[in-house]
This record gives structure tokens, sequence and C-alpha cells, in this order.
């Protein structure tokens, strides 16, 4: 009997496609005649378009169409939103400005050339506006207000206990401090694109660079008044999203309203500039948190105060205090969410939204404490550990946190640190060594996925999902391997087009345990397909038997009290005389999954340099460590991980989103100016995957790991740079300046 193929690092499916280039994107779908967009943003921050000029454009050579709200098609529902993640769309349909970049033109051509040099000669003029505000800091604290929702499910504001008797009580040591993180943007390697097809008027077709095909075909058939069934999305391979991709922006209904207004195929590219405008970014957030502690370390009371900034149209919730209602035993927590409206574009999900951010404040308040209870941080995160979830008041499905603590602890050397700042050198630099937790929810929504096997014993599985560059091909293949009992080079796996089974969006860590548990079920309901057939057939060797007393091993179903007696899948196809044979399944959560609190756990320590005369902070090795269920596939895993990791790096030390305060403008609009970790920034990474059995959490038993990884890694380089310095720095990111700048312990 074969081994299973899950649980084994077997190497990607699709690595072949991706390193010769044969791996097509959205923006190289082959598509006969198609025209190019080019996107003509706002000059203006609001008020209105008071004229716009496309004499000039429409004269160039090449110019089929140049798009504005004086000429666009009225548009059925334009605004409508069918989830609450759907963002608000300016799709051309009136004069207002909301903010700076915003489309409000898009010119068509035959060559992207001719595009590119026609929207550089349309002109606008612009009236109106009001007082601009940009930075959330600057603006004034009555600007602030309650959203009735944080984070895709969850209230905005909790309390249990009284945060007031827990500060107060005899005895405790109490921090306050405030930290923020700044605005940041996705940047994926493959920018957004889309490209339209109109078949008719009722039939459109739509190759788009999205973590969610399904949202994009609602989307489009809302505002353009189409049944869903007669919208089309395919995307194959996606170039990374990080949550940008996760709902359809502006660029995609343009490229659908030109196609239908010029009547052929219309290709829109976001350029990288527009990237930090059209499609969303990582809100800024100014968080601030009170810990009090008793003498023993135990926490006695926690509030954390999150604000965070939206559009003026439009709103989004960085959910960053989520975690801090579960993550830690203590009686009484206050946490709270607020938002400002500014004039900016409306923010969106990125990697591991409200967890990313809100465990670097968490986890830095954590650090704190530490050191005014004169307690290893270690030490104080052990005795205040959870065991069940006192929020919700469930048991967690399954918890390895204590150890996650304990092997990276022990693979890092934490008990050879010394604890007092500025204690540890390597030469004339400062060593610094800090830690943090880390977690994240494990999620499950309704999937689908449909399985065949052939008359030549091989099997094809589909879904409508999409690979973002995690795996998803190669997890898919093992877990239908596993459950057909074939070889994974007996199966294949095909996602990414809106015509197979619905899966819902790859984000929120979610695609594994939905589309994964979706695969396994219908695979093994095409078992029970082929059972059905040999028990009725007089000429199967297990003909008369139940369906109970049925398994299967190597592409054959065999009887249980006696393994001897098989029949082969092809054999059992080739008497019925049936070419295929085919399964379908759709899975939702199960009850039982409400009965516990279901999450992913880790710990990262790291350690780094800093030169003090520079300012210069320098990685040199992180180990962490996961518990998160059941491991697909190691390889695909670790990678995973590294990926998150590497984002918490970016997230403490390279990135952030400036804007120009005087039109609210970013100005960081491309990887020259926006700073991301590279090669030379990579230390040593050790990751380490804890067993973990969880028999509640899905039908495969795996939780999350693309997110994760970002989770507490940004608190324990924080943390870090203060055992290294003595200074503590509450605002991202770290750079030299503010490791130089006085006042900061």
């Amino acid at each position: 009997m074969s081994e299973p193929s899950v649980g084994k690092g077997i190497d990607r499916v699709d690595a072949r496609l991706k390193v010769t280039g044969k791996a097509t994107y959205a923006a190289e779908v082959a598509v006969a005649n198609v025209a190019h967009g080019v996107i003509v943003c706002s000059g203006a921050t609001s008020g209105k378009l008071a004229s716009i000029d496309v004499k000039d454009a429409m004269r160039t050579r090449g110019v089929l169409a140049v798009i504005t709200h004086e000429n666009a098609p009225k548009l059925a529902k334009p605004s409508k939103q069918n989830t609450p993640q759907d963002k608000i769309l300016q799709l051309l349909q009136d004069d207002v400005i909301h903010y700076a970049d915003q489309p409000i033109a898009l010119v068509i051509a035959e060559s992207l050339e001719a595009a590119q040099y026609a929207a550089s000669l349309v002109t606008a003029s612009y009236a109106g506006g009001g007082t601009l505000l940009s930075d959330l800091a600057a603006t004034p604290k009555g600007d602030a207000y309650a959203p009735k929702k944080a984070g895709p499910s969850g209230e905005a504001a909790t309390v249990r206990g009284n945060v007031e008797l827990g500060l107060a009580a005899a005895g405790v040591t109490k921090i306050e401090a405030t930290y923020s993180t700044p605005v940041e943007n996705h940047h994926p390697m493959e920018m957004h694109a889309t490209i339209a097809v109109w078949q008719g008027n009722d039939r459109l077709t739509v190759y788009d660079a999205t973590q969610g095909i399904f949202g994009v075909r609602k989307r489009l058939a809302t505002i353009f008044g189409l049944d869903p069934e007669k919208v089309r999305v395919i995307n194959h391979f996606v170039g990374g999203g990080f949550g940008s991709k996760g709902s359809p922006w502006s660029h995609v209904g343009l490229a659908a309203l030109g196609a239908k207004m010029i009547g052929r195929p219309v290709k829109v590219m976001v350029t990288r500039q527009q990237m930090t405008s059209l499609v969303g970014h990582r809100p800024k957030t100014i968080q601030a948190i009170t810990l009090a502690a008793d003498k023993l370390g135990r926490l006695t009371a926690i509030r954390h105060a999150v604000t965070s900034e939206t559009s003026r149209f439009d709103e989004f919730v960085e959910p960053a205090a989520v975690q801090t209602r579960m993550l830690y035993s203590c009686p009484n927590v206050e946490t709270s969410h607020h938002l400002v409206r500014l004039d900016i574009p409306t923010p969106t999900f990125q990697r591991a939204p409200g967890e990313s951010t809100g465990t670097y404040a968490l986890e830095s308040a954590m650090d704190e404490l530490a050191y005014a209870l004169n307690l290893d941080p270690l030490e104080l995160r052990i005795r205040n550990h959870a065991a069940t979830d006192e929020q919700e008041k469930k048991p967690f499905s399954s918890k390895s946190l204590l150890q996650c603590y304990q092997q990276a602890s022990a693979k890092f050397g934490w008990a050879r640190r010394t604890p007092k700042p500025r204690s540890m050198r390597r030469g004339n630099l400062l060593v610094g060594q800090g830690m943090a937790t880390c977690t994240y929810p494990a999620r499950q929504s309704p999937s689908s996925a449909i399985a065949t096997i052939a008359a030549d014993g091989t099997a094809l599985v589909r879904a409508g999902t999409q690979d973002i560059g995690t795996g998803t091909y190669t997890i898919m293949t093992q877990i239908a391997a596993d459950a057909l009992t074939l070889p994974v080079e007996r199966v294949k796996f095909e996602l990414g087009d809106s015509e197979f089974p619905e899966t819902p969006v790859s984000g929120g860590s979610q695609t594994a345990s939905s589309t994964g548990s979706a695969v396994k079920l219908a695979c093994l309901e095409l078992r029970k397909h082929f059972a059905a057939i040999a028990i009725d057939d007089p000429a199967s060797p297990l003909h008369g038997l139940t369906l109970d007393a049925i398994d299967a091993a190597d592409g054959a179903l065999i009887a249980k009290a006696k393994p001897s007696l098989r029949d082969p899948f092809v054999d059992i196809l080739r008497r019925a005389g049936k070419t295929e044979l085919a399964a379908d399944h759709k899975t939702i959560p199960s009850e039982e999954q409400k009965k516990f609190s279901i999450h992913s756990f880790g710990a990262a320590f790291v350690e780094l340099t800093v030169d003090e005369d520079l300012g210069l902070v320098r990685i040199t090795r992180i180990v962490s460590a996961y518990a998160a269920g059941k491991i697909l596939n190691p390889k695909t895993a670790r990678s995973q991980f590294y990926g998150g990791i590497i984002w918490a790096i970016g997230m403490a030390l390279h990135e952030e989103t400036v804007r120009d305060t005087r039109t609210a403008r970013a100005v960081t609009r491309d990887l020259a100016d926006y700073h991301v970790p590279v090669h030379a920034d990579m230390p040593d990474i050790d990751v380490i995957m804890v067993d973990e059995v969880d028999t509640h959490v899905n039908e495969i038993g795996a939780k999350g790991i693309g997110e994760i990884g970002i989770t507490g890694a940004g608190a324990a380089i924080a943390n870090a740079v203060f055992h290294a310095t003595g200074a503590r720095i509450r605002d991202l990111p770290i750079r030299l300046d503010k490791v130089l700048a006085p006042g900061r312990a």
C-alpha cells in the first residue's frame, strides 16, 4: 500500500511552469484584438471635476476612445456592495472627487504606448474642496467615531470584568504606552490587471488578477445588471496579492466598461505608481495600551484602544485589538476600535489585517511590562497563558503555544540571554534579543469541489479557487491523491475558473481548510459512487458488500475484512461501460466548530545587532515555532512561514507609505522609495513546525499558515532593539533616525 502524500514536502506541481515562464498571469492571456486602457487619475484631492479636456488625447493616432463621466454609460448599480468586504468603486459615474489619483478618465488605444501618451494629454480643472485631512495623527480627537464591527466578524468594542478595578488593585505594576503603525502598501510582484471580453451585450468573460474570482463575478454582475452565471472570471496564477486582490477595485469595472463601449476586448493594467491609490492600503493605526499585573506577574487588567484611518466615502476597520481579547488570561479586559475619516483612498486588508498591527502593540507592551516587573519576557507570557478563550468562554480546539515557547526558546538559546538592556555586545555592536507571541484565527468558509476518475485511472479534480503563490495547486493534489489512493502523478488539480465549483476568497488563511476539505470530501464521495456500482455488479469481487465494509487502496476498492478482495477503479468503469465517473461535494463549517475557539499559535525569537554610532539595525537570526494543526506539505509551509516573517521584517524596519500633507497624495510611489526587505537584509531564519492534532478544526485537520508568520515577529524585532539599545521605539518602522534620536527610552 502506497504511503500518504499529505505531510510530505513534495515539490510544487506548478514549479516547472513558473520557472520556465510558461505560467500565464492575467495580463499575459492572449486575447485576439485586445485594446489597451490607461487610467487617468485626479490631480485634486477633493471637490468636483469642473472640466476635463480630452481633445488632444482623441487626436492621438491609435486612440479608440476616451471615457469620462461626460460620456460613460450609466451603470445599473455602480456602488452596490455585495459583501462588507466590497469597496465603493469610482467608475466615471459622476464628477465628485474623493481622493488624490482617483480615476477620472480611461483612455483606450490600439497599443499601450499610444494609450499612455494620450493619457498624458488629458487635462482637467477642479472646483470646491474643503479642509484637507491626510494624517491620522494630526486630526482632532473629536473626529473619531466607533464603527459597528471590527473585522470580518466581531464587535468593535468589548468589555469583560472591570478594568478600573484591575488597575487599582493593591500592589499592581502598571504601564501605559501608545504605539503607532504607518500606512503600508502591498506592492506584489504582479500588479493588478484585468482583460474584459464581451460576448454580445449580456455575457462577459474577465481575466483578472484576483484572490477571489467569485467575488469579481458577483460584483461585475451587479454593476452591469447581469445574471452572475453570464459572467465568467478566469485566473490561473496570481503573482502575489497579500489582501489587495481580495475584492474588485475600480480598474476591473473600468476594463469591462471600456470593452463594452468600444465593442472589443480591453486590457487595463494598474501602474506601480497607481498601486498606492487604486487598490487599497494598510491603514495607519494609533494604539493606546494599558497593562497591569500583580507582584507575581499575573495580569489584572488590559485596555487596548485602536484608532485607524478610513476614507470619507467608505469604511474599513483595521481590527487591531481582536487578538487582545483572547491571547492572555486576564479577568479585566477592554478593547475598542475607532475610525477617523480622511481625504484618502479606502484602506483594505493587508496580510494578517489587525493581528499584524495589533500584536506589534500588545507584544511590545508585554515586553515593557516584563521589564517593569523585572521578569523575563518569556516567563511573563507563560504565567499568563490562557488555557481557554476567556472572551468567548470556549475551550480551544487545540492549543500548543507552550510547546512553541519551549521548542523555539531552546533552539534560540534564550536562557543564555542577559536581561539588562545594552548588556550584550559583539565587537563594537550592541546585541539585542527579543521575543513575542504569534497568533491568527483558523477560519473555514463554505466551499465546493468536483472529482472525476477517467477510464485510464487518472483523476481530475476541480475547484474555482485561486493559487496566490502559496502552493494551492500542490496541496490540493496531495489531498485528492490520498483520498482517492492514487499516486500524485495520476492526479491533476485545476482551479481559477468561475465555471468550476464555487469557493471562498483566498484570504484570511482559509483556502487549505475550506477548499481542501471540499476536495477531500468530493473524492471520498466519488469512492462511494464507485462502491455503489461495485456492490450492485455481480462480476465485482465486492458484490453484495455494504458501503461500510469497503475501503480503498492503491487505486482500487478493497474489502476491509479481506483486503485481497479488490476491484480497481478502472475495472469498475470498464464493466459499467463508463468513460468516467464524477462526484461533487460542498462543505460548510460544522456545528461542532461553534463549540470551540479555533486559532493557530506561535512564538518568535529574534537576535539583532545595532551600530549605535550609525543607528543601523541588522537582524542576525530568527527562530520561530508554530502550531497550526496538520501541516499538509512541510516544504510549501516553510515557505509560507518564511514569507510571513520577512513581511514582519519589512513592517518593523522598512515599510512606510509617506503622504504629502498638502495633497494627501502618496509620495513613496514605487519600489525605489517604498523600501522593502531584500536578500541582503535576510537573517538566518529557523522555522519549527510543532506537531499538533486538531480533530475539531475541519475535515483535514489543518489550520491556515499564510498570515501567522507576520504576527508577533514585528514586536519581537522591536523588543530586541530595546534590549540592544535601551531605547523603546513605539512607532514603526524602526529606522536609524529613530534609533539615534534622543528621548526614545
